[in-house]
């Protein structure tokens, strides 16, 4: 006696429910490697804004922190104050040949964006936000679905998605929301791939690669969130911009607070003040 299933084609080949199981993970994958690529970018982003925005406001905390040093060992005239403030005025300075060496291309992180831009023919624009605009969200989420280079099942198809990917995802680090329409357009435009039919051991052999390139990921998600910057994020997760202009906030009244010691320890009671010892401009 037949089934109607089986009247209707049969019951589904082994391989077709595996099929249906790699795609399922093939595409919680993707919806993983989506949400721990938005993350990177707000974490990249976090940074380089922040050493942007408030770099300047921390050398000149840096400098009036030397001054205030300097100024209470001029007072002192003690050793271990004067060994302080040497200290902090070495900090300071930069370290001899280092910028020639490097000829401006790379500090302690690495390579400047406008380096790596100059070495790979790209053109270099700063993000404005930490947070890419919804629309840039949506259109990124979507266009990742869609041209994933783990969709693709032969070698040609994925190294085309590998550069297309790479090109969105720059768009997206960029918060370029019209970058990301035109690539969608694009990709409409462009040839689809086919998927074929898949062997058994092959369809093995993916799921055991789905599953360490997730582990992969999730090592990188928790170095992200354990991070510095990752872990500043967790503190404005709605709204890490506004983040920023707090810092800044609390970093101003910093400044205006070393100011004023400052211009007190070079009143004109102190040793060797004279015209203009006091002032403190920016």
């Amino acid at each position: 006696m037949t089934t109607p299933e089986a009247e209707q084609g049969g019951a589904a080949r082994p391989e077709e429910r595996l099929e249906k199981a790699v795609r399922a993970a093939e595409q919680a994958l993707i919806e993983y490697e989506i949400a721990v690529e938005t993350f990177r970018v707000e974490v990249d982003n976090f940074s380089r804004l922040h050493h942007q925005r408030l770099g300047p406001v921390y050398a000149r905390l840096d400098e009036l922190e030397a001054r205030i040093l300097e100024a209470k060992a001029a007072r002192s005239g003690d050793a271990e104050d004067r060994r302080l403030a040497d200290e902090a005025r070495a900090r300071l300075m930069p370290l001899p040949g280092v910028e020639e060496l490097l000829h401006g291309w790379m500090d302690g992180d690495g390579l400047f964006p406008e380096a790596t831009a100059m070495l790979t023919g790209q053109e270099v624009r700063p993000p404005q936000r930490v947070r890419p605009s919804e629309e840039a969200r949506r259109l990124y989420r979507e266009l990742v679905r869609r041209a994933h280079p783990d969709l693709a099942q032969e070698e040609a198809e994925r190294a085309r998605r590998e550069e297309f990917i790479t090109r969105v995802n720059a768009a997206y680090a960029r918060g370029d929301a019209g970058e990301l329409r035109r690539l969608a357009e694009e990709w409409d435009a462009g040839p689809q791939q086919q998927r074929g039919e898949s062997r058994a051991e092959e369809l093995y052999a993916r799921l055991e690669w789905l599953a360490e390139r997730k582990e992969l990921l999730t090592r990188i998600a928790t170095e992200l969130e354990q991070s510095a910057i990752g872990g500043m994020l967790r503190l404005a997760p709605d709204d890490p911009d506004r983040l920023l202009e707090e810092i800044a906030g609390q970093l101003t009244a910093q400044v205006a607070e070393r100011e004023a010691e400052l211009a007190a320890l070079l009143g004109p009671s102190a040793p060797g003040a004279g015209p203009g010892s006091g002032s403190v401009g920016a």
